[in-house]
């Protein structure tokens, strides 16, 4: 393997150096790296056992993927992730030249369009991975194809595209599929992930990023029918309430919850999770507003595998926050916005959770916390994260209590 990414400098002359006589390179990473050129493709010619390239960010010229297309190497893994210039006509060049293709990420390749997955679905049909997040101009007709010709797929990722419940209709014939993204995918409901539940039965990931139109009637299909379940984020989904918690205990494999901006999720279904997903080791409930201590209590007793969690803008106090000690995993907390939490319940947290490598918190705290706590967290390995993003708080119509930051989220 060669890894040449972010050497803009390096010209088709310099890899043509590097490679020289290396016959058995089989990787070569060329990320965010020269353009794609003739000269660079036909430097590479020769090279029958190279079958990965990485030309993510790069500048990708037609007469450059010609020449990729001319290569005596079959490739079985290609990214193009963020490429300039990546057109339907480079598209075709290189999917009808490399058949076996089993990879394949145009992630942002925004100038393509139904006629590239046309190509790719009809000459690559041993695809197990396809990568096409933010693929704007593909209209919502070409993910019938994905389904009818991709049946061996076992990673799709659409996030942010027209695909809608017909396109994962015909997607629940990849019987395969273990990992599907479908964020702020906006055209799908309750109907389409059903179809992904009965014919979708190994999938273990599962994103449903801001899909506003998404139920728990949904989620309780996905649980139902895919009960290997390890991931799922629905995060900034306001229809989602503890139903779909208390559905998603039956997944009992499941590693990594997203349900940040969830507003009607409670104790109540987190608890549910706590007492069946023992294995349980990320967890992101920000803007929770309703999960408080005793759903910390849950965790605490529960849930020895975790290791991540992001508490901002729960209800939870001193005494919620000192349970989740009983952890004895935990790496990695995020603190901010607690108005329960006092800076003595804050530093005995921090103390009892031996297991803490990185923290992060608002920079109130900071003068509030007894000095000698940083010097012996650091001392332990823990890296403290400082934020200092403000927030009003607000009452919105119906009388609930909001808390509004000020400067956008980071994602």
């Amino acid at each position: 393997m060669l890894n040449l990414s972010k050497c803009q400098n390096v010209s088709h002359v310099g890899l043509s150096s590097l490679t020289n006589g290396a016959e058995h390179l089989k990787r070569l990473v060329l990320a965010y790296g020269p353009s794609v050129t003739t000269d660079l493709g036909k430097c590479l010619l020769n090279y029958s056992r190279l079958n990965s390239i990485s030309l993510d960010g790069c500048l990708v010229t037609c007469s450059g993927t010609k020449a990729i297309g001319s290569w005596c190497a079959s490739l079985r893994e290609l990214s193009l992730s963020k490429c300039l210039g990546v057109t339907d006509e480079c598209v075709s060049f290189l999917v009808q030249a490399h058949r076996e293709l089993q990879k394949l990420d145009i992630t942002c390749c925004r100038k393509i369009t139904s006629a590239s997955i046309d190509c790719i679905t009809k000459s690559c049909t041993f695809l197990t991975s396809l990568r096409m997040e933010s693929c704007s101009l593909v209209s919502e007709d070409a993910f019938l194809l994905i389904g009818q010709r991709c049946q061996f797929l076992e990673e799709l990722d659409v996030t942010d595209n027209e695909i809608n419940n017909e396109g994962l209709k015909s997607i629940s014939r990849c019987s395969k599929l273990c990992r599907l993204k479908l964020g702020i995918c906006l055209n799908i409901t309750d109907d389409g992930l059903t179809h992904i539940g009965s014919g979708c039965p190994k999938l273990k990931e599962l994103d449903l990023y801001r899909c506003l139109g998404i139920t728990d009637v949904g989620i309780a299909k996905i649980a139902c029918g895919c009960p290997t379940m390890e991931m799922i984020n629905i995060a900034y989904n306001d229809k989602i309430t503890d139903s779909t918690l208390i559905s998603l205990s039956q997944c009992l494999r499941l590693k990594i919850l997203e349900i940040r901006g969830c507003p009607s999720v409670s104790t109540v279904g987190l608890s549910a999770i706590a007492g069946a997903c023992r294995q349980l080791e990320v967890l992101d409930i920000k803007k929770c507003f309703n999960i408080n201590d005793n759903g910390m209590l849950a965790l605490g007793q529960s849930c020895q595998n975790l290791r991540q969690i992001n508490l901002s803008f729960c209800s939870v106090t001193d005494v919620g926050l000192l349970s989740l000690a009983s952890t004895n995993r935990l790496q990695n907390m995020t603190i901010l916005h607690l108005t329960g939490l006092t800076p003595n319940g804050l530093a005995a947290a921090l103390l009892a959770c031996g297991g803490l490598t990185k923290v992060k918190l608002h920079t109130s705290l900071k003068p509030l916390l007894p000095k000698y706590i940083f010097g012996y967290m650091e001392g332990r390995g823990c890296v403290f994260h400082w934020r200092d993003k403000a927030f009003r708080e607000e009452i919105d119509p119906n009388g609930w209590q909001l808390h509004v930051e000020r400067s956008p989220e980071p994602a």
